[in-house]
């Protein structure tokens, strides 16, 4: 194993010494539960790496978007290069679930987009796990969601090893039973080419790099690494392990006896509906899983495979699916999981289960599904978190839940960079428009940014339009604005193509603008969700990055939440400022690397590059297909995943033409 090693000019500073000693002196005793409450900006991401540098444990970081997960997967990659820094989220750019409404009598059909640089890195995850013992994987809630049996897929592995002997017919057809297709034309992911006594293997898993087995007979000659777009030479092997394509591919064996099980679960639940004369979900039933069972047979994979699970890991009725998780115990190891915005990501990770039976009962109940397809299903919370890891929250605002379970509880008040909580000022809620017009007059003056909290989309869209009329330069985000635009809106604002961001419950954790230094909260008085305790402090917060930080509340009353937020932030800033008297520190806005060279796209000229792309010659394509791969490596290998993103959906709309 690689030691855990955090590689960074920087060294632990503020609150963030006694944090880790902390921290890790109670892990290394056995505590289960542990939180790390640490202010906005007080480096909590740093402590994280320090604890893990410090226990050398396999950690999994969860997480309750993928926002925030792209930005602790960078982080990571930075403070730990010689260490397997994985990243799991769903792989789906759109999903919808099926479901049914049966006053309407109106059917969903599953529909979904896979991307497929995701799904490769979910299976490098797998594959890594098995593979490897230092490993740090960056999650989302999507860890929770069952996955195949890790020992079924560890066992369903081709191993080859230099000079050793092997049947050629026997490796191949292992290959098909592990999911990969024999391709001899468009050589992909996922596929094996074979040229005499060549075998050339993409793994599913691999981002650019595919491997050549080369035999004289039955005999292994080398086993070669090459680049896949230039056929370059980059490393030669003496032994090498390939994974399925996906972790639900079993063996033959296994798969056999689960069709046999599903055979036998559709019997009885057809004498069920046939002995209560239920003969329309009798009949579509019987339809799709006859359908299913047909798939299954011919190629060993059907579309919804995930809903025959349970029986395709032989699990029980009501058994704790497998999920990432049993992959980090398949090491048979300790292991942290660290959740990070836990007020967040623990609420999120108790309600998944009820949501998705919900669903599925009347799935289930109608005739679209088997019984079985109960069990695939996420982890109930009790499952989560009881399982043999141990346990660390971190959030700015611990709920109850995480103060209660946690045997130590580490604060980290203090910021290295000396920064105080905002100053906070209350302002009436009558004519807030207006008041924060003039506002934000004064801090554009100074080039600095503006952030402002809504209630509702609608008024974001239209406090835009205003201010805009107004010869402000101001934009809106919402959750209607997708994922890669969002960041797009974040770095022009941060670039100062704009000055101010209206948004609803997107400005609270996780957005890191060291350029804002006002962030003003229209009906902070309206009690609710977005404006709780929890959420005033979070969204608070994002002014603690900078030094001028300002916060204004529009409110015409003193509501609880306002005064708990208020009084938590101005005892944070006493506390904060003393330290700095004591060791002369001045207070320093928050740097935040950030690439000048890196131009958005404009829109309008999508079009005419699209026209240009269609009437280039197929040959001047692929010369930029291998120079558009080079930029985006380049890219990623800086951790400028932003820029690595819009090159790699540059070169899937080449690869469409």
């Amino acid at each position: 194993m690689t030691p855990f090693k955090v590689e960074t000019k920087y060294s632990p500073a503020g609150d963030q010494p006694q944090a880790i000693e902390k921290l890790v002196n109670s892990i290394k005793k056995g505590n289960k539960y542990n939180t790390l409450l640490g202010v906005t900006g007080s480096g909590k991401t740093y402590t994280m790496a320090k604890v893990i540098e410090a226990l050398q444990m396999p950690t999994l970081i969860m997480t309750h978007n993928k926002t925030l997960a792209a930005q602790l997967y960078s982080e990571f990659r930075g403070f730990f290069p010689k260490n397997h820094v994985e990243y799991f989220i769903s792989y789906y750019d759109y999903y919808q679930p099926e479901a049914y409404i049966p006053r309407s009598d109106l059917f969903i059909e599953k529909d979904s987009s896979i991307n497929s640089e995701l799904e490769r890195l979910r299976l490098s995850t797998t594959a890594s796990l098995l593979s490897f013992e230092d490993i740090i994987c960056i999650a989302s809630v999507s860890a929770n969601y069952g996955l195949g049996n890790p020992e079924e897929y560890k066992a369903n592995v081709q191993k080859l090893e230099v000079s050793q002997e092997y049947s050629q017919r026997e490796m191949l057809l292992k290959l098909v039973d592990m999911g990969y297709k024999r391709n001899d034309n468009f050589f992909d992911r996922g596929d094996f080419r074979v040229n005499g006594d060549v075998i050339d293997i993409f793994p599913a898993y691999y981002e650019d790099e595919y491997i050549r087995i080369e035999f004289f007979a039955d005999e292994v000659e080398s086993i070669i690494k090459y680049e896949y777009l230039t056929n370059n030479k980059l490393q030669e092997l003496d032994e090498i392990i390939i994974y399925s394509v996906n972790p639900f591919v079993v063996s033959q064996k296994r798969l056999a006896k689960a069709i046999e099980s599903i055979e036998k679960e559709l019997d009885e639940r057809l004498a069920y509906f046939q002995e209560q004369e239920k003969f329309v979900e009798y009949q579509r039933l019987k339809q799709r899983v006859e359908f299913d069972l047909e798939m299954l047979e011919a190629t060993g994979m059907c579309k919804g495979i995930e809903n025959y699970a349970r029986l395709l890991t032989d699990k029980k009725p009501g058994e704790t699916p497998y999920s990432l998780i049993d992959y980090f115990e398949a090491m048979d190891k300790d292991y942290l999981i660290i959740v990070d915005e836990s007020h967040v990501s623990l609420s999120q990770f108790r309600g998944m289960y009820a949501a998705d039976k919900s669903r599925k009962d009347i799935l289930v109940e109608y005739g679209f599904r088997l019984p079985s397809a109960l069990d695939n299903r996420p982890l109930k919370f009790d499952e989560y978190i009881n399982k043999n890891a141990k346990f660390l929250f971190v959030s700015a605002t611990p709920q109850e839940l995480e103060l209660e379970l946690s045997s130590t509880i580490a604060e980290q008040i203090i910021r290295p960079t000396g920064l105080l909580d905002p100053k906070i000022e209350i302002m009436d809620s009558q004519y807030q428009v207006e008041r924060l017009h003039d506002e934000i007059k004064k801090v554009v003056a100074k080039n600095e940014r503006v952030l402002v909290t809504v209630l509702t989309k609608k008024m974001a869209e239209e406090l835009t339009t205003y201010y805009s009329d107004l010869g402000i330069k101001v934009k809106y985000m919402h959750s209607d604005i997708d994922a890669i635009e969002r960041n797009q809106i974040i770095r022009q604002l941060r670039l100062g193509k704009f000055d101010v961001l209206i948004g609803i419950n997107l400005l609270r954790e996780g957005l890191d603008i060291p350029e804002a230094s006002l962030v003003a909260i229209l009906d902070a008085d309206k009690e609710g969700f977005l404006r709780s305790k929890t959420s005033l402090i979070q969204t608070m917060g994002r002014a603690a990055r900078n030094s001028n930080g300002k916060v204004i509340l529009f409110a015409k009353k003193m509501t609880d939440s306002m005064k708990f937020a208020i009084e938590t932030t101005t005892k944070r800033r006493e506390l904060q400022d003393q330290y700095n008297q004591q060791h002369n520190i001045t207070p320093t806005t928050t740097i935040r690397r950030l690439d000048e060279d890196l131009k958005m796209e404009e829109y309008d000229d999508v079009a005419l590059k699209h026209d240009r792309l269609n009437k280039m010659p197929k040959s001047e394509r692929k010369k930029l297909l291998i120079e558009l791969n080079k930029q985006m490596t380049k890219a990623a290998k800086d951790l400028n995943f932003e820029e690595a993103i819009r090159l790699r959906d540059e070169i899937e709309k080449i690869k469409k033409l």
